[in-house]
């Protein structure tokens, strides 16, 4: 079974989806231009899903400017290579950015091949966990704030809610 959430934020509406024991979603209401991001079919509506309630403290300690000593327990599903990068994203520190660059660096050294920053660009735009794997805190090269999934208007206010330099 499938669930879902709703987490009202800064920065819109957050459609929050969990199986039984994992958090598979965080999305923006408009991500990609598309007014409903989630398929509901086979969804049940949850608010009290211990998953998704995890992620709501989550949520509501980062927007209170906390930084959240936990992490829900998130199932991610994806391409060998998006799961790397996935797992780089997830360890940037709150109020710290890395660039595709880099992250195409670290990936090269584990896969012994170097992929190109635009290919690591469309693993973090696939991030189907937004905010809580900081795929905000990927910048391009020289601090330039580059795209958003969740839209740049919500970059900025999240990368100014951590006091992100960026260009």
């Amino acid at each position: 079974m499938q669930y879902i959430s709703f987490f009202e934020s800064p920065v819109g509406r957050l459609y929050l989806t969990a199986n039984e024991n994992a958090l598979t979603g965080v999305a923006f209401e408009q991500e990609n231009g598309n007014s409903f991001p989630i398929d509901l079919k086979n969804l049940e509506f949850s608010d009290t899903h211990p998953v998704l309630t995890d992620t709501k403290l989550w949520l509501s300690l980062y927007f209170n400017g906390n930084i959240p000593d936990f992490l829900p327990n998130i199932s991610l599903a994806g391409t060998e290579f998006r799961q790397q990068v996935w797992e780089i994203v997830k360890k940037i520190p709150y109020g710290q950015t890395m660039s595709y660059g880099e992250i195409a660096q670290i990936v090269a050294k584990k896969r012994g091949t170097r992929p190109s920053a635009q290919a690591v660009g469309g693993a973090v735009g696939n991030n189907p966990i937004a905010i809580i794997i900081p795929c905000h805190r990927v910048l391009a090269a020289d601090k330039y704030i580059g795209g958003y999934s969740g839209g740049l208007e919500n970059k900025r206010l999240l990368l100014d809610l951590e006091k992100v330099q960026y260009r």
